[in-house]
């Protein structure tokens, strides 16, 4: 190897990486490239893989969604045509760009843009080998060296002079082998292979709910069409089963439409400028209004005259209301039909609903500069905007929104609302007792289920969580925080008892949120708020603090993007710069 050859290492090989690799391919620089990943598969990661689909489970992304790749989806199933498995058989005649597909489909799809990519690094000149079935149990930053040292499983240490992590998603497990009946999360889903004749508690009503309702409902039943209606059918000796959905809001998810976009648009992100002068102007926070106005309210000035003028008054807690009063009013499954024909009709007439389109843009657009808000505006963005967003650019697949009617139809399905106060009881003979108060009649209930699963996604974890004592131990992170701009603000939580508040040497206050600190180019920092030159983290569970959407390929698409344009700049000097933006 040359001297100036520099040594990459990347852990996990799934989404994250597929797009971390697709960037690094275009620097002109002499890298060695080595992935390690856990299990034996490359590409697809847990969503796309058998750990967190099975044939029923369907994405909600469709192929002019996806950011580029090797070869675009329509593309890869033609070359595909007449090697897929009969469960994966695509009609091509009628297939589009705006349909979706299985996610055990899609993730072979992955996969095949990952060998695509190794086989293009090969005639590049650059070196990759992916190490399978390989553990890294440890992460060391060698600072004095200037290198990063893994640790294998088998113990083995290997030193970089550069480590991206993309080991993706982390669902709990404590205490699920102890308990009967009683799941922290649907993945794999091989474990809900059950056969009931009881009522099952979900909690959630997201996507995530919806991959365990599609699979219990297989493993209790059938469906079969009829006309053009879908039924449910209750297997013999299931005749009891059925599926209570948990909500805060007691609301089902919005439906995929037509995409006006095929991605999210990059010039929507808030430039550099536009952030350091708001930040001036707001006594050195970014503020949530401004973001509000600046990437939602004012797109509609010109699509949306009407809209426009209906909503330039409102604020992010009045636009929220009127946008939920809209949806409360009506039972969740009668509103769901109306979306369903509203979706349908925009997928035919190929018409964007525009303000659903724009909410998701905001979404993908608060994540970056999320970590400039003060402490008070990611309260206000957590606990009023971001449930609506979630509700709303879920964007549930046609086919899974059939078999929710189908269930709830013939009586096997149903959605209660469970507020911010609901609790679950895990109990030691089994399953969980659920306590909560209808907030229709304000009666309190506490009712017992013999199977729970939690659907409610992934946990956002603590620095304490991280899977890497080297980094911990030598504390080369630092917990993510954010700085109050009032102390009243903040010193009345602390009256409350908010464990999260806490302060300084010199009295200022901080609201710790979940994950580590990183910077714009996913840097790790320590806590004397130096960014980490060779150390890199792109997994969700631990930046979920400073980026509250960070779901979906655009955002592997756009993370990826700004670490390979540091490492560039990072390669280029040859030695630690000053910290910039993307």
């Amino acid at each position: 190897m040359r001297k100036h050859t520099k040594k990459i290492a990347i852990i996990g090989a799934g989404p994250s990486c597929l797009y971390l690799l697709k960037h690094l391919l275009t620097l002109e620089k002499e890298l060695v490239i080595e992935i390690f990943e856990k299990t034996g598969i490359v590409g697809a990661g847990m969503p796309y893989s058998a750990q967190g689909a099975t044939p029923e489970h369907i994405t909600n992304v469709s192929g002019n969604e996806i950011p580029p790749l090797v070869v675009t989806l329509g593309h890869w199933l033609d070359d595909m045509a007449g090697r897929l498995p009969q469960q994966f058989l695509i009609d091509r005649d009628n297939f589009t760009q705006y349909h979706v597909v299985p996610r055990l489909l899609f993730g072979q799809y992955l996969a095949d843009q990952f060998k695509l990519l190794v086989e293009k690094a090969a005639s590049g000149g650059k070196s990759i080998k992916v190490h399978l079935n390989t553990e890294i149990i440890d992460l060391t930053d060698c600072h004095e060296d200037e290198k990063v040292e893994l640790t294998l499983h088998s113990g083995k240490k290997m030193a970089f002079d550069y480590a991206v992590v993309c080991s993706g998603h982390r669902w709990p497990q404590a205490g699920e082998s102890s308990r009967k009946g009683y799941f922290l999360s649907p993945y794999p889903p091989a474990k809900l292979a059950l056969k009931v004749n009881h009522a099952v508690a979900v909690k959630g009503s997201s996507l995530t709910a919806i991959d365990a309702i599609r699979t219990l409902a297989r493993h209790n039943g059938s469906f079969e069409w009829d006309d053009d209606k879908l039924r449910f059918i209750a297997a013999e000796g299931s005749a009891k089963f059925r599926i209570v959905m948990h909500s805060r809001s007691g609301l089902l998810p919005a439906i995929r439409f037509h995409l006006r976009q095929p991605e999210l648009s990059q010039d929507s992100l808030l430039t550099e400028a536009e952030i350091e002068a708001n930040k001036r102007e707001n006594g050195g926070f970014l503020s949530l209004d401004f973001v509000f106005d600046h990437n939602f309210k004012k797109r509609f000035q010109k699509s949306d005259p009407a809209l426009y003028k209906r909503i330039k008054n409102l604020n992010v807690e009045s636009f929220v209301e009127l946008v939920m009063s809209m949806r409360e009013n009506k039972p969740p499954f009668q509103l769901f039909r109306e979306e369903y024909e509203e979706a349908a009709e925009s997928i035919d007439r190929r018409k964007s609903i525009f303000w659903k389109e724009m909410l998701a843009e905001l979404s993908f657009t608060m994540n970056y500069p999320a970590k400039y808000l003060s402490a008070e505006d990611m309260l206000r963005l957590k606990n009023v905007l971001m449930p609506l967003v979630s509700i709303v650019i879920a964007f549930v697949p046609q086919s899974s929104c059939d078999e929710l009617f189908a269930l709830h139809d013939a009586g096997r399905l149903d959605i209660v609302s469970v507020g911010r106060e609901g609790r679950v009881e895990p109990l030691k003979e089994g399953g969980i007792r659920y306590h909560y108060t209808d907030e229709s009649d304000g009666k309190k209930h506490a009712k017992r289920y013999q199977t729970y699963v939690d659907c409610s996604g992934q946990p956002h974890l603590w620095m304490e969580d991280l899977p890497f004592s080297g980094l911990l131990q030598r504390k080369s992170v630092s917990q993510a925080v954010l700085r109050f701009k009032s102390r009243e603000a903040a010193e009345k939580l602390v009256r409350a008892g908010d464990k999260l508040v806490v302060s300084n040497d010199n009295g200022d206050y901080f609201l710790k949120v979940s994950g580590i600190t990183i910077n714009d180019h996913f840097q790790i920092v320590n806590e004397f708020g130096i960014p980490n030159q060779r150390i890199y983290m792109m997994a969700v569970p631990y930046i979920g603090g400073y980026n509250p959407d960070y779901s979906g390929l655009d955002f592997c698409e756009q993370a990826s993007r700004c670490i390979v344009e540091k490492l560039a700049e990072v390669i280029q000097a040859g030695h630690p710069p000053l910290q910039a933006k993307c």
